[in-house]
């Protein structure tokens, strides 16, 4: 069992824990929001074997779900509303890595076409490493408006939260709420997270086919 992290996982405070590691990731995207997550939906997946999946049982998946999607969202509204308002100190911290530089390029030519391209990249690039981050600071700082971010930063939060918590939970299942069971679910969201690092670079994302 995951007994390392017993205490927490069966308190309310795994939540509060989960949800500001989530927020802050956006920033610092070395925090292991994802693995947290997974780490409490299998411990989630323990607990319903042991107990008959008594309905209020910490941590619940349904709330373990909203919250992890919640703050994915207020995540990314904090790093749009700073880079809406960043100026030229962020422009400065963009300019000195190529990488953020060349992110911010290709984000540009995407969100300046709009629909569907747009929305595609909002969602893939929130399992991506750092994928949010350039994402919800490139969309403030090129001044898109709110409507034209936000309804898919929903879409991505949600999906991501889903995929995380389906992980560690069928995977307690599975394999028991064990160390195994974390590893390997934490393993396919890695695959997840290279698989949509490759689909942001792809020009089928950036240069959408047009016409019939």
């Amino acid at each position: 069992m995951l007994e390392s992290l017993g205490s927490l996982t069966g308190s309310p405070w795994i939540y509060a824990v989960i949800a500001v590691s989530i927020v802050l990731d956006v920033f610092l995207p070395v925090l292991p929001s994802g693995v947290l997550v997974i780490t409490a939906a299998t411990a989630a997946a323990g607990s319903a074997t042991a107990t008959g999946a008594v309905p209020h049982s910490v941590p619940d998946i349904l709330v373990l779900t909203l919250c992890a999607a919640t703050a994915s969202v207020l995540g990314d509204m904090v790093a749009y509303r700073l880079a809406w308002r960043g100026g030229d100190r962020l422009d400065r911290a963009i300019a000195r890595s190529r990488r953020l530089t060349r992110a911010q390029e290709r984000l540009g030519e995407v969100l300046a076409r709009g629909g569907g391209a747009r929305g595609l990249l909002v969602v893939v690039a929130r399992f991506a490493p750092a994928g949010r981050s350039v994402v919800s600071l490139g969309a403030g700082a090129a001044h898109r408006r709110i409507r034209e971010f936000l309804p898919w930063s929903v879409l991505a939060g949600l999906a991501w939260a889903g995929y995380s918590v389906a992980l560690g939970y069928f995977g307690g299942h599975w394999l028991g709420a064990t160390w195994l069971a974390t590893a390997v679910s934490v393993g396919a969201l890695f695959i997840a997270g290279a698989g949509a690092a490759y689909l942001v670079r792809s020009p089928a994302i950036r240069e959408p086919k047009t016409g019939a």
